[in-house]
């Protein structure tokens, strides 16, 4: 080929990939210009679900696109989640999960995905402290009678939606943080582990609250202490655990979104304007307050930040080493 070609081929191949440049560029300031799929990994009704819908509400009624939710459930959340790892990163299919997600590397020695590279935090918006909740009515009226009758007698018991779920976890921490053993009923789900304890198969339940808010206004269950460093709202009475004895038991249940690696920094900007946008509304945080939780919001930098940091956490829970002193 001559070089007068060649440098043809070379100037059409630079005029075509400035094209797509331009054109990535364009179909980012225009999203979203179809609607948005936010896959929640989990069944409906849940936490993550519940939140998502409403913050899925907001966002159509903010862009005047739809945002909707499809329910992708399996495998405490690995499927769902490998699909939007696997999605184009054009903003149009996104994942929303909770701390569970900082909990997988510690849960499965392969995962289908690499949680700290194939997806990357857009922005975290309600965080729902987990609390420790009992039958109402029963014996035990505070954190101390739990955490005194677990230190008698290893049999007391708790349940949750299955092993390696995120109240699993935060259970065993807060027998960690008390240096007390409590024995793990496991269910297939947290609402199974709601009903068992409301037969009295178990004696507690570590809870994320907007989960158990229902129960707990309709005097069915009590709560004993919440994370988090003030009280909520909507549970006035309720300690937290620093003021119930358990000091440095900060464990929250935050929900956000993620997006495929490479999704255009413009749609990502956007994406969280929208969200920030969205919980400053007298509306959400309404909402939020109703179900137990703290409104707020973290942007994508440090959404990665606190999702790192728990992901260590975790792994400390996971071999028996947090809350030991250096």
């Amino acid at each position: 080929m001559n070089r007068k070609v060649s440098g043809a081929w070379k100037l059409r191949g630079l005029a075509f990939a400035a094209l797509a440049a331009v054109s990535m560029v364009a179909q980012a300031q225009a999203w979203p210009a179809k609607p948005v799929k936010i896959i929640v990994p989990y069944p409906p009704g849940g936490a993550v679900d519940v939140v998502t819908r409403k913050m899925a509400q907001r966002l159509s009624e903010q862009t005047g696109q739809s945002f909707y939710v499809e329910n992708k459930a399996g495998a405490t959340g690995t499927i769902g989640t490998a699909q939007v790892a696997r999605a184009a990163p054009d903003g149009y299919m996104l994942l929303a999960n909770d701390t569970t997600y900082a909990l997988l590397p510690h849960i499965f020695k392969a995962l289908p995905f690499d949680p700290a590279k194939d997806l990357q935090p857009v922005a975290a918006y309600v965080f729902a402290p987990m609390g420790v909740v009992v039958k109402a009515g029963g014996k035990y009226k505070t954190l101390a009678d739990l955490i005194a009758a677990a230190k008698a007698d290893d049999k007391v018991s708790y349940g949750s939606g299955g092993a390696g779920s995120t109240p699993h976890f935060a259970s065993e921490a807060l027998g960690l943080a008390a240096g007390a053993h409590f024995m793990h009923v496991p269910f297939k789900g947290a609402g199974e582990a709601t009903v068992a304890l409301l037969g009295g198969t178990v004696d507690f339940q570590m809870a994320s609250i907007p989960g158990v808010i229902g129960q707990v206004k309709g005097n069915k269950l009590a709560v004993l202490a919440v994370s988090g460093s003030k009280r909520l709202p909507a549970l006035a009475q309720v300690p937290t655990f620093a003021e119930a004895g358990v000091s440095g038991f900060g464990v929250t249940n935050f929900t956000g979104l993620w997006a495929p690696k490479g999704t255009p920094a413009e749609v990502v900007e956007r994406l969280q304007k929208e969200v920030s946008r969205a919980m400053a509304t007298a509306d959400m945080r309404a909402y939020a307050d109703s179900i137990g939780a703290e409104p707020g919001y973290w942007d994508a930098a440090t959404f990665r930040t606190e999702v790192a940091s728990r992901t260590a956490f975790w792994g400390k829970v996971a071999h028996g080493t947090a809350f030991q002193k250096q």
